[in-house]
């Protein structure tokens, strides 16, 4: 489990990527690069990470589900996704 400051972080990371990103577009199409620089830096997709919805956990994130591995086989396991279960041949 992630400290929460750090999905706190990430949080904030995205409200302010989604803020900016119109603006951050209209800029780069215009190549205006010096009011780009002037842009908050976590405004900036790439500072985004994937992590997981429930745990915070940053490796091992499944993207259709949102979720890390960990989590995925829990929830697996205990029923809870639907149209999943465990293979057996």
């Amino acid at each position: 489990m992630a400290k929460e400051s750090v999905k706190a972080r990430q949080r904030k990371r995205e409200a302010l990527s989604a803020k900016y990103a119109e603006k951050r577009a209209a800029l780069k199409a215009a190549g205006d690069y010096k009011a780009l620089d002037q842009l908050p830096r976590n405004a900036s997709p790439v500072r985004l990470h994937n992590r997981c919805h429930l745990t915070g956990r940053p490796r091992g994130y499944i993207r259709y589900f949102g979720i890390s591995r960990v989590i995925f086989r829990d929830m697996a396991l205990q029923g809870k996704i639907p149209g999943v279960r465990k293979a057996s041949w």
